[in-house]
């Protein structure tokens, strides 16, 4: 420009008085249009308009005209070997962006910015991901932990990472996820993934389930992680099933229940408000049903899964009925209420009735589970905790009679007694 004897002034008085990205781009196109304001004025950048936000911005003034340049991402696309298809975004917007690959990334202006980039593109696509870095001149292949080793960065600098075909892949993303899974079903694919239903496959849910939990329970980051995936696979596979026949797919899925995260958290998305998890889980409660069309409490009690847990469908059976006017669960109601239903148990005893019988001992369990919500406990969790402590004593009994080199059925009573004593300290420890 300066050959061309164009006069011009440049905006780098703005660059130093911008703390961050956002704000440069805001202060230049507050300045660009006060000087349109005086007269016409062009603002020129390195690239394409639609690789500039400001200018991006500026294009949609009324009578704005838009000379476009070339790309700064096709540019280093093109050095590089990379043709066709390829996602860009600008490495001052590349936190919160959408990444896939292949992708260009322009705008490599200094070192920081690049250590940023990489350690944003390392985490999703793994650190030796394949690159190629261009320094406005020349084009060098390099890992992607090496982006922020290079000689020289700015405006005119990419970094372009390539593609990696599926099984050459150490980071994978839902598409991948997916794509293994259409592998494994296709025609030449697994036999076995091939035959599989829902109904065939059904179980497995739960199972992968109570192994996530478990390693909840353990906390066990690393089996989090693999049981975490497994549930994610079952929830995968079910839904490709359906893909198939036509009904829906992951899209659809994730589309669902995103709607429904925002529509139940209308203390968050919306105009409640919810000052306490319990305020929240109110909200959370009428949204849910105002959205499965429950007009009464029992819509509530009915729409829990018959093939939950027994303890855990009580529970949740039961507070649900709570909230349709129920009695509460309270320690005062429980005792009244059990020797009631104790009193009922003996009376089918005694009659020899099997059938009553466990209809009254269903009744004294249900009761029970009043007494755990009254105290604020999980029961289905304390019971697994109780029976694991019944089984670790039992384990610690057996030894230590074992060790003497006796009979566990040989035992009196006092010894019985001596060696649960002794159990119970073994197992505590």
């Amino acid at each position: 420009m300066k050959e061309a004897g164009i006069p011009f002034e440049t905006l780098d008085f703005l660059y130093e008085k911008s703390r961050t990205y956002d704000t440069l781009v805001k202060n230049i196109v507050r300045e660009v249009r006060a000087r349109a304001r005086e007269g016409e004025v062009c603002y020129c950048v390195y690239g394409a308009v639609s690789e500039d936000r400001a200018a991006s911005l500026l294009a949609r003034q009324k009578g704005a005209e838009i000379v476009e340049g070339v790309g700064k991402a096709a540019s280093a696309a093109a050095r590089a070997g990379l043709f066709g298809k390829f996602t860009t975004l600008s490495a001052y917007e590349a936190e919160g962006s959408k990444l896939a690959l292949p992708l260009v990334v322009y705008d490599i202006a200094d070192r920081q910015l690049a250590g940023d980039v990489k350690l944003l593109l390392a985490a999703k696509f793994g650190d030796e991901a394949p690159c190629a870095y261009f320094d406005g001149q020349r084009v060098k292949k390099i890992p992607l932990y090496e982006a922020d080793r290079q000689k020289k960065y700015g405006a005119d600098c990419a970094l372009v990472v390539y593609d990696t075909p599926l099984l050459e892949k150490k980071r994978f993303d839902l598409e991948d996820f997916l794509a293994i899974l259409r592998l494994l079903r296709a025609p030449d694919g697994c036999p076995w993934d091939r035959a599989q239903t829902h109904e065939s496959i059904r179980i497995n849910c739960i199972e992968e389930a109570y192994e996530l939990v478990d390693a909840i329970d353990k906390n066990d980051p690393e089996k989090m992680r693999e049981e975490a995936g497994d549930v994610l696979m079952q929830a995968a596979f079910h839904t490709l099933m359906e893909e198939e026949k036509g009904n829906f797919d992951m899209t659809d899925v994730l589309s669902e229940v995103c709607l429904k995260l925002i529509s139940r958290h209308t203390h968050v998305f919306g105009k409640e408000k919810a000052a306490s998890a319990d305020g929240a889980l109110s909200v959370w409660e009428k949204n849910k049903m105002a959205e499965k069309h429950q007009t009464t409490y029992s819509d509530a009690v009915n729409d829990v899964p018959e093939c939950f847990p027994a303890l855990l469908r009580a529970q949740k059976i039961a507070k649900r009925m709570e909230k349709g006017g129920w009695d509460p669960a309270t320690v005062e109601n429980f005792e009244k209420k059990f020797r009631e239903e104790y009193a009922e148990f003996k009376e089918a005893l005694a009659s020899g009735d099997r059938a009553h019988i466990a209809e009254e001992v269903g009744d004294v369990l249900f009761c029970t589970v009043e007494l755990g919500r009254a105290a604020g406990v999980d029961c289905e969790q304390v019971l697994l905790d109780t029976v694991k402590k019944a089984a670790a004593r039992y384990n610690a009994y057996e030894g230590l009679v074992l060790a003497d080199g006796k009979d566990v059925h040989a035992l009196t009573a006092e010894e019985k007694e001596e060696y649960y004593r002794r159990a119970k300290d073994v197992a505590r420890a």
